[in-house]
């Protein structure tokens, strides 16, 4: 039997440079990559299964609201599934490289 368990992460990935999924171009949103570096380990986006967005109020006091995550819930090689996302603003000046996030990491195992 084929079991599935969520583990919270909260770790940055590091996009593998120029593996970019250039069908997916789409105006205003980040281009997933085709492949992320995570604990020294390659990991190779196989399929997208869910695409959203999170918004928040603008922090100047207008009424407006922006994007400030792009998610995904993608399937690795490996058959794993991931949620990731993308900021839009960094977290700080030392953080500014580090615009993608593993949020939870789903492993896939026999029982």
């Amino acid at each position: 039997m084929v079991s599935a368990r969520e583990q919270l992460i909260s770790e940055a990935l590091t996009p593998v440079k120029d593996a970019g999924d250039a069908g997916r171009v789409i105006p205003g949103e980040p281009l997933l990559p085709a492949a992320f570096r995570w604990r020294k380990k390659e990991y190779a986006v196989s399929e997208v299964l869910e695409v959203w967005k999170d918004t928040g109020p603008c922090t100047h006091g207008s009424g407006e609201r922006y994007v400030r995550k792009h998610w995904f819930r993608i399937r690795v090689a490996d058959g794993a599934e991931m949620k990731i996302y993308f900021e839009r603003k960094q977290r700080s000046t030392r953080q500014a490289k580090q615009r993608w996030w593993l949020y939870t990491y789903i492993s896939v195992g026999k029982q």
